[in-house]
């Protein structure tokens, strides 16, 4: 099953995708359920059937998708996850997973812009596989961790290089306004049994950047949750942006830095293509597409 959060007629909600529609499942279930967090947190997104037959309809034309979960309680990404990507930064091998935080509000949907901002010269894309927690807990091991996931879907970790390279600390560059592109949809488990048979692939304007698959990760979903969840709680909706493949455009030669216009898509079958056109800041308003 694919779950959305998006907007109609102004109006904020969430549903299920089937082929080109949308069925709007906060028509219906907003009072009990007013987000799809909530419909998450509730077990819903397990338990097909049901309400969808009373609920409103639409193309996927006449939506504005949000990011998936627009208010998660906690987003957590993985830095060098992949040996690739860590080899061309020239990070140490560590025993534990590298784990930064990003801000609901840095967060953007498909077909919206990924926006460079004003202060940086040094934009970039990191395709990634990003976790949806669908029953939180804390302490949850390894051999549970995937009974506590609700599905997966594409995230584009954009990062402004010249403020994450400040000091040490990734967070002033992966907190920019609209820099976390995060969509379009949520694949549920069902579909998605096994996350290691999966491959990222982000595109730069037609041409391939970055290709890896998910069985590649250092740190495995299994292990970064009972990793995550070992310091803090995991709650339904929580988010986990699992790291990116090589091929970022500040390790090449010369960088590869995202420019006003450029068009990053971030694919992985099974799960979704994920369409973003990079604006700069003073542009960033309206939506390029579904």
């Amino acid at each position: 099953m694919k779950l959305a959060s998006f907007s109609v007629g102004g109006r904020a909600t969430y549903g299920i995708v089937e082929g080109d529609d949308i069925v709007d499942l906060g028509s219906t279930l907003a009072d009990r359920f007013p987000d799809l967090k909530s419909f998450i947190a509730d077990g819903r997104h397990a338990k097909p059937g049901g309400a969808e037959g009373s609920c409103s309809r639409y193309h996927v034309s006449e939506v504005e998708l949000y990011p998936v979960i627009p208010n998660p309680s906690k987003i957590f990404c993985v830095g060098h996850n992949y040996e690739s990507h860590r080899q061309e930064t020239g990070r140490d091998k560590t025993d534990h997973p590298s784990i930064f935080t990003r801000f609901a509000d840095s967060q953007t949907g498909h077909g919206w812009p990924l926006v460079l901002p004003t202060v940086s010269t040094m934009f970039d894309f990191e395709g990634e596989l990003a976790v949806v927690i669908g029953r939180g807990g804390r302490g949850i091991s390894e051999a549970d961790a995937l009974s506590h996931v609700a599905g997966y879907a594409c995230y584009n970790d954009a990062s402004v290089r010249d403020w994450q390279w400040h000091t040490k600390q990734f967070i002033p560059g992966k907190n920019f306004p609209d820099t976390g592109a995060f969509g379009p949809w949520l694949v549920t488990t069902d579909d998605v049994p096994d996350p290691t048979v999966l491959t990222v692939t982000t595109r730069l304007n037609g041409a391939v950047v970055q290709s890896q698959p998910t069985a590649d990760m250092i740190f495995s979903i299994p292990t970064i949750i009972a990793y995550v969840s070992s310091f803090t709680p995991l709650s339904p909706g929580d988010v986990i942006a699992t790291g990116t493949p090589g091929g970022v455009g500040a390790k090449r030669q010369p960088p590869l830095w995202l420019t006003e216009g450029d068009v990053v898509e971030v694919d992985i079958p099974g799960v979704g293509l994920l369409i973003n056109q990079v604006r700069s800041e003073a542009g960033r308003h309206g939506m390029l597409h579904n």
